[in-house]
């Protein structure tokens, strides 16, 4: 059900996830950005990649996933268990999912990460900050990063 959280003159203001409203949205922004866009462009909208590394028994020990969007990869999530951490496990995942951005015509990578995650191992594989959000989440800072490949 529905939470109605505010009314604007004939206006309802609604607050519930569902699986149509969202997508609906999306649609919309699409639409509208296609009038300003090249169908190169368009034809990036999210593609969903992931790349996982697994033990011989087939458990995931780490991996990276994200979307391409507007000639852009965008990493989502980057993880790896902490009994591989600090051996290049991460640089590898990194340095093949920026192939794959290459290959899907990707001109550049980006990503999100905390300052108690990994800064500056992005920088040292050659990622630039672009933003920073000091206090978020409180006490940490907010790193958005890229790399043009």
């Amino acid at each position: 059900m529905y939470k109605e959280i505010i009314k604007v003159e004939k206006l309802i203001f609604r607050s519930k996830w569902n699986n149509e409203d969202a997508p609906y949205l999306r649609e919309k922004l699409i639409e509208y950005n296609m009038q300003f866009l090249s169908n190169k462009e368009i034809a990036f909208v999210n593609e969903e990649v992931c790349i996982t590394v697994h033990d011989e028994k087939g458990s995931i020990l780490g991996g990276i996933s994200g979307n391409t969007k507007l000639h852009c990869l965008f990493i989502q999530f980057l993880w790896i268990d902490e009994s591989l951490r600090g051996k290049g496990i991460g640089a590898k995942l990194l340095k093949t999912i920026e192939e794959l951005a290459i290959e899907k015509g990707c001109k550049m990578v980006r990503l999100d990460t905390f300052s108690f995650q990994a800064p500056e191992f992005y920088k040292k594989q050659g990622y630039e900050v672009y933003g920073t959000v000091e206090d978020f989440p409180e006490g940490y800072t907010h790193y958005m990063l890229l790399k043009r490949v």
